[in-house]
């Protein structure tokens, strides 16, 4: 995919947030471009909490470690995993240290270049989540904390693709905000507690530069919309996991908060299997 390029004066502009349409083409492009400007400050601001070669599902902190949503760790060893959307490949590296074989793919080449910057034997490959390249039954387990899913437009594309590189009896987990939140605005204090929008608005939020070109784009799914995703993709869902907030967390991350999280749910984690 070729992105188009991006002059100073409109990157430097200040992006209009709306609720509009956007495709899966422009989705792609537009998370492609945010997520090349935006790794660097990301992984200045998260890199400490999400650790090198931790597995963390979310901002709640639930590490895979305790959580075994995978499977026990010493199952891992040996196994083909593909983590999606796996920015500087934390996840990856843990699963590694696991005796795993890991492939870390993201759509942004930035990010990547901060698994670089980290180290670990195992590829990197800057692809789309809907159009993998990798040869059907492939991996033995694929994983995204937060990757690819919350920004498609056709989460049911990538499904089917991960299930066609996934073995028979595969696992996916993937986690994503919780749809709930949809409803709340994005703080992390007392105005984030009380509903502001539709839970049922389906409306991808949109952030555009002046010419009304997007440059962010978030597609919400209701729970039950997720449920019926992950059917038509052709998994199994066994699980969904909704983190409580711990009490060892004081952090901030955007709209996830103590206050919030001990309140209303912020994550949700998906785990199913291909048949």
């Amino acid at each position: 995919m070729i992105q188009e390029p991006v002059s100073p004066e409109i990157e430097s502009a200040e992006p209009e947030a709306t609720r509009r349409q956007a495709d899966v083409a422009e989705s792609s492009r537009a998370n492609r471009g945010w997520w090349d400007r935006n790794a660097d400050e990301y992984q200045i601001e998260h890199g400490t909490f999400l650790g090198d070669d931790r597995f963390v599902w979310g901002p709640e902190g639930l590490d895979e470690v305790e959580a075994e949503l995978l499977g026990p760790p010493e199952d891992l060893k040996g196994k083909d995993v593909l983590e999606i959307g796996a920015g500087a490949a934390q996840c990856s590296r843990w699963l590694a240290a696991q005796g795993a074989r890991p492939v870390a793919l993201d759509l942004s080449h930035r990010q990547l270049q901060h698994s670089l910057r980290i180290g670990g034997a195992f590829p990197l490959v800057c692809a789309d989540a809907g159009a993998l390249p990798f040869a059907d039954g492939s991996f033995d387990l694929a994983c995204s904390a937060y990757g690819a899913l919350p920004f498609v437009a056709d989460p049911v594309l990538v499904l089917k693709e991960v299930r066609r590189v996934l073995r028979p009896g595969g696992r996916f987990v993937f986690s994503v905000t919780h749809p709930i939140r949809w409803a709340f605005p994005d703080e992390p204090g007392p105005a984030g507690l009380s509903v502001a929008a539709s839970y049922f608005d389906r409306t991808p939020y949109v952030e555009q530069d002046e010419e009304g070109r997007a440059v962010y784009v978030e597609h919400h799914r209701t729970v039950g919309d997720r449920v019926r995703d992950i059917v038509a993709g052709g998994f199994r869902l066994v699980d969904l996991v909704e983190p409580e907030w711990p009490s060892w967390n004081t952090s901030e991350w955007g709209g996830w908060s103590p206050l919030r999280g001990n309140l209303i749910p912020g994550t949700a984690i998906f785990v199913c299997v291909r048949d």
